[in-house]
């Protein structure tokens, strides 16, 4: 019970929410916190507010598991307008100026770019590579994010990551719209992908709408929009999706009852205290879920040293 009255309940799980554009991730998990009365969500990667599309919420003991869960590759619908730069690097910015037209009035001097050159651009961008965060980012610069540094007119020295686009596709274009899909690792910014095409092709770009479709194995498609969860409120359990469901691209290993006793303290166990298969052969890089004798996940665990150590407790 707290200080106002609000009666907290324990919600543990994964729940899939389809965000409009308008409210920030921070905003979803304040909505969702006040209507499941479940005192600690979290996500696992951020949306834009103009973006809409798939946000991964974490839900009591599932926050622990946030690390490995916004790890994952994401899938995005992507609109980029061809023709000029923006402060922000999408819609929301103000136009910027480049060679060959009048910023204050860009859309009448949007240059021709024919589709040999824009394929040829979009092929640039495959693989891996170093990728400049926008100015206006969450990314921190001396304890600052950068937004709020950009805001106040700072330029921000911000510094380029190792980002990876598995693959991307024109699905369209009409005039200076075009229609992207792409699966892209975790970190990526798609509306540095807008600004650095306009770069290559010469005439600026911004992007114009984002949605994401998936983030590891979820699905929009599986999603609760924001306002089916309100109405909901704590009624949103049977949606979750169980801790053990969570990852399931990890190994499992099932613990019997002693076994289960050593994890619950943290202590690494043996393949005497597991029922069942045991660690699979080439699992040692990867984390291994730990299961109890009902299916639940009772921690993650590294394999060393022909032993499972607990590194997630979540019994």
């Amino acid at each position: 019970m707290t200080l106002s009255g609000v009666r907290w309940l324990t919600l543990n799980g994964i729940l899939l929410i389809d965000k409009p554009s308008g409210p920030t991730s921070h905003d979803v998990v304040a909505r969702l916190r006040q209507v499941t009365r479940e005192r600690s969500i979290g996500h696992a990667g951020t949306l834009d507010p103009r973006a809409t599309g798939l946000l991964v919420m974490l839900l009591g003991k599932a926050t622990r598991l946030a690390t490995l869960l916004s790890g994952h590759d994401k899938t995005y619908e992507a609109v980029v307008r061809l023709g000029w730069a923006t402060t922000t690097d999408d819609a929301a910015g103000e136009p910027i100026g480049a060679a060959g037209f009048d910023s204050a009035q860009p859309r009448k001097a949007t240059p021709y770019v024919p589709d040999e050159a824009l394929q040829d651009a979009l092929t640039h961008f495959q693989g891996t590579f170093e990728q400049m965060p926008p100015q206006h980012s969450a990314k921190k610069v001396d304890g600052h994010k950068a937004y709020d540094l950009a805001r106040r007119d700072q330029h921000v020295a911000l510094k380029t990551a190792t980002v990876t686009i598995r693959s991307l596709e024109l699905i369209e274009r009409t005039g200076d719209l075009v229609r992207l899909t792409m699966t892209v690792s975790a970190g990526f910014y798609v509306r540095s992908l807008a600004r650095d095409l306009g770069d290559r092709l010469g005439c600026g770009a911004h992007l114009e709408a984002l949605r994401r479709t998936r983030s590891g194995a979820f699905q929009v498609e599986a999603a609760t929009s924001l306002d089916e969860a309100d109405r909901l409120g704590p009624l949103l359990e049977p949606r979750l999706i169980s801790l053990a469901d969570a990852l399931p691209e990890l190994p499992t290993v099932t613990l019997s009852e002693g076994g289960m006793a050593r994890v619950r303290h943290g202590n690494p166990v043996g393949q005497q205290l597991v029922t069942g298969q045991w660690v699979p052969a080439g699992a040692w890089a990867s984390k291994v879920r730990l299961l109890d004798e009902t299916g639940a996940l009772a921690a993650l665990a590294d394999f060393r040293g022909g032993l499972l150590h607990p590194s997630v407790v979540l019994v």
